[in-house]
C-alpha cells in the first residue's frame, strides 16, 4: 500500500506555495472582477474597492497573474516530471485537480486568443470558452473544498516497491 507525503516535508519550498496562492487568489478575484458583480452586489463602492469596477484594470491584473501562474504551474510540472515521478505518483485528487488546472488553462489560452486582435471567435464559441472557463474554475474550487474536508489534500504519494 502506498503512503502519502508525510506533511512535514513538502516537496516545493514555503516560497513557492505562497506565491502560488497568491497568484491563485488573484486571479479569481480579477476573474469574478471582470463580470459586473462587483458593481451590481456594491462591492465596488467599499472604500479601497473601487478598481473592482475598472475592468481594465482587472483584465490586466488577470493577465499578469495567469502568467505568474503558469511559470508556477510549468515549474511544478516540469520538477515532476523531471525529478519527482519515479519515486512518486499523483493521487487521485492530484490527478482530478491536475486535469481541472489543464482544463482551466486550456480555456484561458483560449480565451486570450478569442480576444485578440489577430483572431475573431463568433458569439456561440465566445460563450462556449467563457462558460468553460467558469465551469473549469467551479469545479476546481469545489474539487479544492472536498479534497480538504475529506483530508486528502495531498497531491503525490510515494510509489509502493
Amino acid at each position: 500500500m502506498s503512503r502519502p507525503l508525510p506533511s512535514s516535508r513538502p516537496l516545493l519550498p514555503r516560497e513557492f506555495r505562497l506565491a502560488f496562492v497568491l497568484c491563485v487568489t488573484v486571479l479569481a478575484i480579477s476573474g469574478f472582477a471582470q463580470m459586473p458583480i462587483f458593481r451590481r452586489y456594491y462591492i465596488a463602492d467599499v472604500p479601497g474597492l473601487a478598481w473592482t469596477d475598472d475592468f481594465y484594470f482587472t483584465s490586466q491584473l488577470h493577465y499578469l497573474a495567469a502568467v505568474g501562474f503558469l511559470v508556477l504551474a510549468g515549474y511544478a510540472v516540469g520538477r515532476y516530471l523531471t525529478a519527482w515521478r519515479s519515486g512518486h505518483a499523483l493521487t487521485t485528487s492530484g490527478i482530478l485537480r491536475s486535469g481541472l488546472y489543464a482544463l482551466l488553462i486550456i480555456t484561458g489560452l483560449a480565451h486570450v486568443l478569442g480576444n485578440s486582435s489577430m483572431t475573431s471567435l463568433d458569439s456561440l464559441p465566445a460563450m462556449l470558452v467563457d462558460m468553460g472557463h467558469l465551469a473549469s474554475v467551479m469545479l476546481l474550487g469545489l474539487a479544492s473544498l472536498l479534497s480538504a474536508l475529506l483530508g486528502r489534500r495531498d497531491w503525490l504519494r510515494h510509489r509502493s516497491s
